[in-house]
């Protein structure tokens, strides 16, 4: 196999420096967007639909899905749920269709629609992405979907998790990956206790929601790869 390209970009402000055309984009938003989207998938739900904004997602107040709105880290009145991976159980999405909109991670996935394919990745399914990687012949954009453009820690430790996973498979690294590899080796042993210190953590457990952190930072508890087909975050075939 040709040698590929692993980058990551470390902010949504950058991904316009990037030729993302014939990439597979791997977007990453650990509290919590692409945490529930990956639970929620594996959790049988047929399809998540991501949409940019909150008028969005109430256009399809008619239709029987069930509609997720979160802004700054709360559920958006009105709406069924928000981000919350416990939202995304398999009571609550088995066989149902999700629209949803947050104020981060929606917002990576509809700018990275230029790409060859786009993928959701979460510590969840870090290794059943990393393994399906693996096998890809395309290059590799980790996005970080950080805090509102500004980089954010959890989703730089996750992207050095697969840099740390995808290394040795014969990649061309650059420098934000070999940065935010370094970062997950210092912190791999203890995840929780590492992301502690970051400003989302810290706005997440002024909402009495620290439940959600922990969770979000389980490793491989799902298999599920989320991949966009068309308009819709569905289960991908491998």
């Amino acid at each position: 196999m040709q040698k590929r390209n692993l980058e990551v970009c470390l902010t949504p402000a950058l991904l316009h420096l990037y030729d993302i055309k014939a990439s597979i984009v791997v977007v990453i938003d650990i509290f919590r967007a692409t945490s529930s989207i990956c639970y929620g998938i594996d959790n049988g739900a047929e399809a998540i639909i991501p949409v940019a904004t909150v008028e969005a997602c109430e256009s399809y107040r008619e239709s029987q899905f069930l509609l997720a709105a979160e802004r700054n880290g709360e559920v958006v009145a009105g709406f069924d749920f928000g981000n919350s991976p416990f939202s995304y159980t398999t009571e609550k999405v088995n066989g149902k269709t999700v629209v949803l909109t947050t104020t981060n991670g929606t917002h990576a996935i509809n700018l990275s629609r230029g790409a060859s394919r786009i993928v959701i990745g979460s510590f969840l399914n870090l290794t059943a992405l990393c393994n399906w990687l693996k096998g890809q012949p395309n290059d590799v954009l980790l996005l970080c979907s950080g805090w509102k453009d500004k980089v954010n820690l959890e989703d730089t430790l996750f992207a050095g998790g697969v840099v740390n996973h995808l290394k040795d498979e014969g990649y061309h690294l650059d420098d934000s990956g070999i940065a935010s590899e370094d970062l997950y080796v210092m912190a791999a042993n203890d995840l929780n206790a590492y992301l502690k210190k970051t400003s989302h953590s810290e706005r997440l457990k002024k909402l009495g929601i620290e439940e959600d952190i922990a969770f979000c930072l389980n490793v491989d508890v799902t298999t599920a790869i989320p991949v966009l087909d068309g308009e819709r975050l569905v289960r991908l075939a491998v």
